[in-house]
């Protein structure tokens, strides 16, 4: 009898440090509250594939048309407008002349002072007109398709391609770009992360030790998995984010850090997008939540998956979770992506589109 007493006092002790505690023990997390936009309030489809922030606008590229918030009332481009395609998956921004580009399941367009131009395998250098990820890096844009990787110079408008036989890519199927001025970083499905020194011309390819497996059999010895669905290069730090659907991966060049469910405060491994801020601190898009990582602590931010209400939760570096009271959410829980206007963040959805407004 005092045997199994001391058990169920273990097993309660034990539980302790799932329970959700009170809102005072966590760590400090941002607080947003959240407003959601749909077809009702304008957007022209609920599936809102990218989403991107220009200043006072903000850009959203939906199953039906890329739509752009201003002033308070949205704008629709279609391909009456000269969009390549209705399905806008990926959107990008060059800084320089205030130009967007929007990747299509049909091609890339150009949109610049209201006048869209679009770029096709029939009329450009483009290496397949599903285009999956974009990024601006000076006069270059590089850009992730169905079938290799490219780069169109602005300055020369020539074309570049990448693919299986000028790099070590084993897979075409590339899903995701980083591009600076020192590296450039493709995504690949299958193949995991190709890495460019843009001094030395020279490719490198990081691999998922274990193989393309999605058991985890050595720890922190690589990229978690070969099917990669996100990078993001922070070259200040010279740190590389990378994102799978089954985990996620930080890598400063020397070492790697993996990151599970098991032992993170991840809401799953299944992650369409990770946004690194910096070399610690990172947002992860995923199937079942937003996740944020401050270096130390996690917060997750989504409706309840039992019951759909608002929901928070704090995990803390003891791998305590802590519930904390909130009144909003995000539109929905399968996460496609993420951008920042100041403190605030706007988030795609598979449901629509939400900005967290941050909270004091």
């Amino acid at each position: 009898m005092k045997k199994l007493c001391m058990i169920a006092m273990l097993l309660a002790a034990s539980a302790i440090a799932i329970v959700p505690r009170a809102l005072a023990a966590s760590p400090q997390m941002p607080r947003y509250r959240f407003e959601n936009f749909t077809t009702a309030n304008g957007l022209p489809n609920n599936h809102v594939f990218a989403v991107l922030v220009d200043g006072d606008r903000v850009w959203a590229g939906t199953d039906n048309g890329l739509a752009v918030y201003e002033n308070h009332a949205w704008k629709v481009y279609t391909t009456a407008d000269g969009l390549a395609q209705r399905a806008v998956i990926s959107l990008a921004l060059d800084k320089r002349t205030g130009d967007v580009w929007a990747g299509t399941m049909g091609g890339l367009s150009r949109i610049s002072g209201g006048h869209i131009d679009s770029f096709t395998q029939m009329n450009s250098g483009l290496s397949n007109d599903v285009v999956y990820n974009i990024s601006v890096e000076g006069e270059n844009v590089w850009i992730a398709t169905a079938a290799g990787g490219c780069r169109l110079n602005l300055h020369t408008n020539q074309w570049s391609l990448y693919n299986e036989r000028n790099t070590p890519m084993g897979e075409i199927w590339t899903y995701a770009v980083s591009a600076t001025p020192t590296k450039v970083y493709y995504g690949i499905w299958g193949s995991g992360v190709l890495e460019l020194d843009q001094k030395t011309g020279k490719w490198d390819r990081y691999d998922d030790p274990d193989g393309e497996t999605e058991m985890v059999l050595y720890k922190d010895q690589g990229l978690i998995h070969e099917i990669v669905t996100s990078v993001s290069y922070i070259e200040k730090d010279n740190v590389l984010w990378a994102a799978t659907y089954f985990g996620d991966s930080r890598y400063d060049g020397r070492y790697w850090h993996n990151f599970l469910v098991k032992d993170s405060g991840l809401p799953s491994n299944f992650t369409n997008q990770v946004k690194g801020l910096d070399a610690n601190r990172a947002w992860f898009c995923t199937d079942k939540g937003l996740a944020y990582y401050d270096g130390v602590n996690w917060a997750v931010y989504r409706p309840s998956l039992t019951d759909g209400k608002p929901e928070m939760t704090v995990r803390d570096a003891k791998g305590v979770v802590t519930s904390v009271p909130v009144t909003t959410a995000p539109v929905h829980n399968y996460m496609l992506g993420i951008d920042f206007q100041g403190g605030d963040i706007w988030v795609a959805t598979a449901d629509g589109l939400s900005h967290g407004i941050r909270q004091p």
